[in-house]
């Protein structure tokens, strides 16, 4: 497999949904909801992109750290590394229909997994969507996890249920899509949580919870009160609000609110290993790959997604060692260039 036959072929099978851009940063697609773009003027999404780009790194060669370690432990797995697969649905709506949800979540799970990682599963109008992702997670021993959306409280608790019965390693909310336009299109009532709506939820399981959608530090602080065992802080890829900051700018803040009292992901823009060693710096424990990943299963199906995954890998070990940096579970704010 190559990245240009990869890329060719999903540009092909999403045409007219995704134009497998040269670089993936919302200019072109912008204001396409459904589709893959951004809100609006796609100013969120591109905020994403144009605050991990302005973050450089401080090159170090003189130095001991000859191997880097990329090992990641979660919730009882060991994962080859930090970076996991972002929940994504909506093939036919966002994506141009050419395989099912069921399809799509397979190669997603499988393909993670076939990088050593953990995929992420989402939700939405159809019920295909979550039980797609479901059944991909039940075929694999329940290596996977699924992301609800914010609907009313008995049908979050359903779902939970539905989690639970596959064996899922943990489970959570995208609070995030409170807005989001395709839900309200296809008339699945989402929207924004309470504190005590939040605990109620959290309290009915005992699988890990994830709180994905947290922007900023005073949400980051409601989720550890509420009992999230991790946040995702994270725009929802620009698809819900325009004008939103940028993950890689809101990061570091909400770090230091929350940092050791639950996992925190970053989610947005990601698009190499160096933007993950990045993150990393400014105080999340991993991070979420999404968009690519649309383009690894329609270019590769799971293998396309798998090797995105170690591409991504690779280049975190190599922006590690020239930057000084051993392990990610300790990545020093001091390898970020400050103008």
């Amino acid at each position: 497999m190559d990245l240009k036959t990869l890329r060719t072929t999903a540009r092909q099978r999403m045409k007219g949904y995704c134009r497998v851009c040269p670089v993936c940063n919302g200019v072109a697609c912008a204001g396409e909801v459904p589709g893959m773009g951004g809100v609006g003027t796609g100013s969120a999404f591109r905020a994403n992109m144009e605050a991990l780009a302005k973050h450089r790194l401080n090159m170090k060669t003189i130095h001991d750290v000859k191997t880097a370690s990329t090992s990641f432990s979660l919730w009882g797995d060991t994962l080859a590394m930090p970076v996991l697969g972002a929940p994504m649905t909506g093939v036919s709506y966002n994506m141009g229909g050419q395989m099912s949800e069921s399809e799509f979540s397979e190669m997603l799970i499988a393909g993670a997994l076939l990088a050593g990682t953990i995929g992420m599963i989402g939700d939405g109008a159809d019920p295909e969507m979550f039980n797609g992702g479901l059944a991909a997670i039940a075929s694999h021993m329940g290596k996977g996890i699924p992301i609800i959306k914010p609907r009313q409280q008995d049908e979050i608790i359903k779902r939970i249920r539905q989690a639970e019965e596959v064996g899922a390693i943990a489970v959570g909310i995208d609070i995030d899509g409170a807005g989001l336009v395709t839900m309200a299109m296809k008339g699945q009532p989402v929207g924004p949580k309470t504190l005590k709506e939040l605990s109620e939820i959290i309290k009915a399981t005992g699988l890990p919870f994830i709180l994905k959608g947290i922007m900023t530090p005073v949400e980051a602080d409601l989720a550890v009160e509420a009992g999230a065992s991790a946040i995702v802080v994270s725009n929802h890829g620009g698809r819900v609000l325009d004008y939103t900051p940028g993950v890689a700018d809101v990061l570091s803040e909400i770090a230091d609110h929350v940092r050791g009292k639950v996992v925190i992901f970053a989610d947005g823009g990601v698009r190499s290993g160096a933007d993950v060693l990045k993150l990393l710096s400014l105080g999340a424990d991993g991070v979420l790959f999404g968009r690519p990943l649309a383009t690894g299963a329609f270019g590769g199906g799971s293998d396309g997604v798998s090797f995105l995954l170690k591409k991504i890998m690779n280049e975190l070990v190599q922006a590690m060692l020239l930057t000084g940096t051993a392990d990610v579970k300790n990545v020093s704010r001091d390898i970020i260039y400050q103008y």
